[in-house]
């Protein structure tokens, strides 16, 4: 399931001598058995990383030794191995074999752990019992060391019929699992985009193809072309995927008898991507059963669409400059206190809200957050407490928690009863859902206080975890272990005693067991009872038939201790994991407690208030600023504008068209305009629909926009805004287009980029979207692109009548808010001076009548003569520019 090797890597070296490097082209029969049952397993994972534990390390062969020291830059040495020679080998020491595979998962490998499952004494002289335990991808990580704790990592399955799609997602770590389908495939990618999984499996059918991960940025002709390069995409077998294969896996999973509740009975390209997700999970977590939520089904028509250029262009997770979090909306946002809070934010920002009831609902819980500070404070003080009540779950259902897992549960747990209390006088519903806590989950707490250690080790196969008076037999066992460790505590002293030997020393290593150590220079004093068992340069070691069976003893018992308390460990971890769906339950009814919460504080501290939601298409923002911009600045210094878009009338209603016409010529002809059929006339609007905004460069123009944006994101969220105040209609896509570079990869330059974005909003914008466009055309020459601009706003104003914001330095059309009456001039003011202009970043109506962009060079830093050469060449452009007349002359 790994990436393919060079040439060099994967075939037989020219020189005799050289080791191995492919498993391939050796002759099995002259391997050792270890070797042979190496090569077998490699054989079923072709394509993956296969880390082979041998004693204190896990060891690479062949090809995948030369990988690994290649990737995490160790030492390639090479092993002698039957009568085939030499082979190459390379390996990490096991118990950083988590960190060391954490890196290759990161570079796009698969891994596959094959661990041994008995102690090499209990073997007897035979092979060591080996088998896969774990079989590591980008989508199937549980470990806390691999994932990152404010974002989820996203497992995605796809199926597509032609047109139509169907996907399935799953986080096993925190055991969400949802499933959609869809009847286009642009819809799919962009589904992709938001989700950014770690890794996707598609069906293919290639004959010979058990499970190939390719990672990021490689092709393979199985692929289908819709699927964003960007990702790990495993290629696996379509069988798994077929209808009634799903049907039955999803059936068994969830022991329920129609997938007509889970809401994807009719369904059938969602039924085969999430059965397909579920045998993945199946054939690569072996006997690690992952404890999955109930499945959902959604539609994308249940939430607002943000797409990808969008979250780009709005920087909502990151920064577009350099994929930076800080700088990002989620960063000016999170407040929260939990890693479970933290993913959930992400979530939200990514998945707003369409229905108005939903969002009034945050709202209220956000309220009752603001006006109640001392609850606010003590509920945020209480949720530090808190670890990540999800995966925490997620590692105990499948069998991977440690104790310290289990402890850090405990103590969550324990701390949701004061949650509750805290609480118990809210009345918003989000607070409320925490007001009762399932009895069994504070029974279990007390059950794991009870059973381990205050700080158990880390190691959970070497004792030390379980409480005495928990297991009489463990008991006893500890009792008859901790009589031998006094006496051989007190053997030094007896010895000393006993020969009259000062200096002599009672010791114990692994490989010699208990020892008496006496120098030799004291030789002659040994008692006859001693039996020499090493001799040193400077000293002498010895056993006692009496010291030789206390340490049998002591050793056998000491295991059997060990394995006891690993069971029953077991038997713990087990019982915690039978209930994740309960844990899971209220670890989602509070990381949307701490999402508002933050949310709540944010809005006391950065003064937010709540936008009025209501059903129609008004945008009425007053005062409004940029949630980032205004933390990166010094306090007061962002200057806050307002925005008014979104008229009452349905311009689409006119009953009487031709009616409607003639009321359009007789406005243009009072206005002095001439006739033109190429503009057709709507009705009077008290609120524009678009705004033509023109400024200088630097003003301010592009904030303005996102700002509006970001602030009608933020609302459908439910969160408060940064405004004085605002009443918003909800949107149901938001879109953007600022700023284009080259795409050298598919050969565009930036104009085709900057057009194919526009194409994609013109076409799939409606009345009831954002769209926010910052200076169409600029990619062309002059005329050409003053044209596409015009002609882009005109259709946005008379057929589609989204609610627009069209920044540009085109002033020539600011004449199309004298020929259409829902659009009006705004322009980003400027103070000037004799020689130099002040920006005042304030939005007011009308158009500019200039650009200033040479004054945007002079504040650059370009030379005065060429500053003064441009204003020479742009006075007589303007004196010869027929734009003017051509606007004035449109037919």
């Amino acid at each position: 399931m790994s990436a393919s090797y060079s040439a060099s890597q994967t075939t037989q070296p020219s020189n005799p001598t050289a080791p191995h490097a492919d498993h391939r082209l050796v002759d099995r029969s002259k391997l050792t058995q270890m070797f042979q049952h190496y090569v077998d397993i490699k054989d079923k994972y072709p394509h993956a990383m296969l880390l082979y534990r041998v004693g204190d390390f896990f060891e690479c062969y062949f090809e995948d030794a030369v990988t690994l020291a290649q990737e995490l830059e160790l030492s390639l040495t090479s092993k002698l191995v039957g009568d085939v020679g030499r082979v190459a080998m390379s390996g990490v020491p096991h118990h950083a074999w988590e960190r060391h595979a954490t890196q290759l998962v990161e570079k796009g490998y698969a891994v596959v752990i094959c661990d041994q499952v008995e102690d090499a004494a209990e073997a007897a002289g035979r092979l060591v019992r080996r088998e896969v335990t774990r079989i590591l991808t980008p989508g199937t990580l549980l470990e806390e060391g691999m994932l990152k704790s404010s974002r989820n990592n996203y497992l995605a399955a796809v199926v597509i019929a032609g047109e139509h799609w169907g996907l399935a997602y799953a986080d096993i770590s925190t055991g969400e699992f949802l499933t959609t389908q869809g009847s286009n495939l642009e819809h799919l990618t962009q589904e992709l985009m938001r989700l950014q999984p770690a890794e996707v499996l598609v069906p293919t059918n290639a004959p010979d193809l058990r499970s190939l991960l390719l990672r990021a940025g490689e092709k393979s002709e199985h692929l289908p072309e819709c699927l964003p390069p960007s990702f790990c995409y495993c290629l696996r077998s379509q069988i798994p995927f077929s209808q009634a294969e799903a049907r039955a896996r999803l059936l068994q999973k969830f022991k329920v008898r129609s997938l007509e509740g889970l809401g994807c009975d009719q369904l059938p390209l969602a039924v085969r991507a999430a059965g397909g997700l579920l045998e993945y999970l199946e054939d690569t977590q072996k006997e690690n059963a992952i404890p999955l939520q109930l499945l959902r089904t959604y539609t994308l028509t249940d939430f607002l669409i943000v797409d990808y250029q969008t979250r780009r262009n709005l920087e909502i997770t990151q920064t577009v400059r350099d994929g930076s979090f800080v700088g990002s909306l989620l960063w000016a946002l999170d407040r929260t206190s939990t890693a479970m809070g933290s993913r959930a934010l992400r979530r939200w920002l990514l998945q707003p809200l369409l229905d108005v009831k939903g969002i009034r609902s945050r709202q209220d819980t956000i309220q009752e957050l603001v006006e109640n500070t001392t609850l606010r404070q003590e509920l945020r003080q209480l949720l530090r407490q808190i670890y990540d009540l999800e995966r925490l779950t997620g590692r105990a259902g499948s069998g991977t928690a440690h104790a310290r897992d289990l402890v850090a549960l405990a103590d969550s747990l324990s701390r949701l009863p004061e949650l509750s209390r805290l609480v118990a006088s809210a009345h918003s519903p989000f607070l409320k859902a925490l007001q009762k806590v399932p009895p069994v989950l504070e029974e279990l707490a007390q059950k794991i206080r009870a059973h381990l250690v205050e700080s158990p080790p880390i190691h959970i196969k070497e004792g030390g975890l379980i409480r005495s008076g928990i297991n009489t037999q463990l008991d006893e066992r500890r009792a008859t272990v901790e009589d031998d460790q006094k006496w051989i505590a007190n053997l030094e002293v007896d010895e000393r005693a006993k020969t009259g030997i000062p200096t002599l020393k009672v010791g114990f290593n692994k490989t010699f067991g208990y020892y008496i150590s006496i120098s030799r220079a004291k030789a002659d004093q040994v008692p006859s009872n001693y039996i020499r068992k090493q001799t040193l340069v400077n000293e002498e070691r010895y056993i006692t038939p009496e010291l030789k069976e206390r340490e049998a003893r002591i050793l056998t018992a000491r295991d059997d201790l060990n394995q006891l308390e690993y069971e029953i460990f077991v038997a713990l971890r087990e019982e915690v994991g039978g209930e994740a769906e309960v844990i899971r339950n209220i670890s989602r009814a509070v990381a949307a407690a701490d999402v508002l919460c933050g949310l709540a504080e944010l809005a006391v501290y950065q003064g937010y208030c709540r936008p009025e939601m209501v059903e129609g298409r008004e945008i009425n923002i007053v005062d409004g600023r940029h949630p980032v911009v205004e933390q990166s600045l010094p306090a007061g210094f962002f200057v806050p504008n307002s925005t008014s878009l979104g008229g009452e009338t349905n311009r689409r209603g006119a009953e009487n068209a031709e009616e409607e016409e003639e009321k359009g010529r007789k406005r243009q002809g009072e206005r002095g305009g001439k006739e033109s059929s190429l503009i057709p006339s709507l009705p009077d609007s008290p609120h524009p629909d678009l705004i033509i905004l023109t400024g200088p460069n630097a003003s301010g123009k592009s904030c303005y926009l996102r700002q509006v944006g970001l602030i009608q994101l933020m609302a459908q969220i439910g969160s408060f805004v940064p405004a004085g105040s605002a009443r918003l209609g909800v949107c149901d896509r938001i879109f953007t287009r600022v700023g284009a570079v080259d795409d050298l990869a598919t050969g565009q330059s930036t104009f085709m980029v900057e057009m194919n974005e526009t194409a994609n909003i013109l076409n799939h914008a409606t009345s009831r979207s954002l769209v926010l466009l910052d200076e169409i055309g600029r990619g062309t020459a002059t005329f050409d692109g003053l044209s596409i601009a015009w002609a882009v706003a005109e259709y946005i104003a008379t057929e589609i009548l989204a609610r627009t914001i069209f920044a540009t330095h085109y002033h020539e059309l600011n004449e199309l808010a004298s020929l259409l009456p829902n659009i009006a001039n705004y322009q980003v003011t400027v103070k000037e001076l004799a020689d130099q202009i002040i920006f005042l970043h304030q939005v007011q109506p009308g158009g500019a009548d200039k650009s200033y962009g040479i004054e945007a060079g002079r504040l650059a830093g370009l030379p005065k003569v060429v500053i003064a050469r441009a204003k020479q060449v742009m006075g007589q452009i303007e004196k010869h520019s027929k734009i003017a007349m051509g606007l004035q002359n449109l037919e």
